[in-house]
């Protein structure tokens, strides 16, 4: 019998998978995850929706500041210390921005994760969105 599509590539040796799998936690987290530290009140890490400001006036992660991916510089990371956590996210799996968010923290030396899934993976966890005029100081616009 001809193998499948699925394992018509051999899967990686259990070391590479756990090396792999392991490693992947370094780069990324979930929204259950950064749900449940946002409600414990200990949050270590600023999370960042990386949209549009219009899109975050519709509907954000409580908490989350909005930072668009572009807009990324320095200047607008001056009042956090070197070794803040910054957790970006997106629209969802169909959307890069959170990607460009987290390559332009790198590239500022600046500590990052993703959370996977973005709001869509937050509204199928079955957590709620706060609008702009629910939230208090949720932007981080302001001209450098």
């Amino acid at each position: 019998m001809a193998p499948s599509t699925v394992s018509a590539v051999p899967a990686a040796d259990s070391a590479s998978a756990l090396a792999h799998f392991e490693s992947s936690l370094r780069f990324e987290t979930d929204c259950w995850d950064v749900s449940d530290t946002l409600a414990s009140g200990n949050a270590d890490f600023v999370l960042l929706d990386v949209r549009s400001p219009e899109l975050f006036a519709r509907g954000h992660i409580p908490g989350a500041l909005n930072l668009p991916h572009r807009k990324i510089i320095e200047s607008k990371l001056r009042e956090y210390p070197a070794d803040t956590l910054f957790v970006t996210y997106c629209a969802g799996p169909h959307c890069n921005g959170a990607t460009r968010g987290a390559i332009r923290l790198a590239k500022l030396g600046r500590p990052v994760k993703i959370m996977i899934g973005g709001v869509t993976g937050w509204l199928d966890e079955g957590f709620a969105l706060e609008t702009q005029a629910a939230s208090a100081c949720t932007e981080m616009e302001q001209e450098p």
